[in-house]
């Protein structure tokens, strides 16, 4: 008896005009071009990444601080807070515990976000200048939860870690990581729907304000 996937994809190569599935040389053939990953057709970025990147971001209504050193980081986040009306207390990965948050006058907890947390402060493996979006990976010392469930979050993202297009940040990742994580999460400002009436309405499915810390360097 066939199965589901059988049957669909027999319709795919009746579609291509085959009977049967592809040569074995064929096959192998296609399998060395695609460990190959090569690169499509890419529009012109001979901008700067970093202004692109800041550009890119203000637009989809992330904020953006920068900072020269790591160092300097928790007293932006603590300026940011303040300035925005926002608890001064934050879960942050646990890659970033032991940052002076205390000297700030932040109270940060290294843990995995729960429902209760409207704070959430995390690095990002990099950042793609061309859309102005952060690239967060799951594990251990960088849960997801931290970017998803509060209503805030904070990035903090070294200027070296901007990457111009997404081909690069998948080329990084494959680079540092080989294998990918459980999770890789792209977030583009904050969330978003207009499913309603085509009403814009943030904060939908995750934060409502993303705040993005760029460190020199």
């Amino acid at each position: 008896m066939s199965t589901p996937r059988d049957r669909i994809l027999g319709k795919v190569r009746s579609a291509l005009g085959r009977s049967g599935p592809m040569p074995a040389a064929r096959a192998e053939e296609m399998r060395a071009y695609l460990a190959q990953r090569p690169s499509g057709p890419r529009p012109k970025s001979d901008w700067n990444p970093i202004e692109r990147f800041r550009t890119r971001a203000l637009a989809l209504e992330s904020s953006v601080d920068e900072v020269e050193t790591m160092a300097s980081v928790p007293a932006a986040v603590a300026r940011y807070l303040k300035a925005n009306h926002l608890p001064m207390n934050a879960v942050v990965w646990p890659e970033l515990a032991a940052m002076d948050w205390k000297a700030a006058g932040i109270e940060a907890e290294a843990r995995k976000a729960e429902g209760r947390d409207l704070v959430g402060i995390t690095a990002s493996f990099c950042a793609v200048a061309e859309t102005g979006t952060l690239l967060l990976l799951s594990g251990a010392p960088t849960p997801a939860s931290t970017s998803l469930l509060p209503e805030t979050h904070v990035a903090i993202v070294p200027t070296a870690r901007i990457v111009k297009g997404m081909e690069d940040a998948w080329a990084l990742v494959r680079a540092e990581h080989g294998e990918l994580p459980r999770a890789t999460n792209f977030v583009s400002g904050p969330s978003r729907t207009a499913d309603i009436e085509q009403t814009l309405v943030l904060g939908a499915h995750g934060p409502y304000r993303v705040h993005v810390v760029l460190v020199q360097g």
